[in-house]
């Protein structure tokens, strides 16, 4: 389920990237990354706890070498410019930053499915 929710997220980022929406845009890339890497948490029996906490879980996929320590640092990235847009009153997004946030999600999520389907849990067998 939170697969299909990151890609209906990230249709709704576009959506918000082309009416000048930039803050909604980067909220939006932000929450279909999280979506994404929570199915995998959601398929290893896991809940995550914070926003940080699934970062930290995902450490053990680049452990094992499943996935790249680049795709937790631009998790961690976005999450930090979206905690800024929700919570500092004088941050606002710039388009080009929303631009590149949108890319950064959809690259993520399709990384995301893909150890989806090429993983099992780290230690399992």
């Amino acid at each position: 389920m939170s697969l299909k929710k990151s890609r209906a997220v990230l249709d709704e980022a576009q959506k918000n990237l082309d009416s000048e929406a930039y803050n909604s845009c980067v909220h939006s890339s932000y929450l279909a990354m999280f979506h994404s890497a929570k199915s995998i948490l959601f398929r290893d029996g896991v809940r995550e706890k914070s926003h940080y906490c699934l970062a930290r879980y995902l450490d053990r996929y680049v452990e094992d070498k499943h996935i790249e320590e680049r795709w937790i640092d631009l998790l961690d990235r976005i999450r930090d410019v979206r905690h800024a847009g929700q919570y500092d009153l004088a941050y606002s997004s710039t388009e080009e930053e929303a631009e590149s946030c949108l890319r950064a999600a959809r690259d993520f999520v399709e990384r995301m499915m893909n150890l989806f389907e090429k993983t099992e849990k780290p230690g399992a067998r």
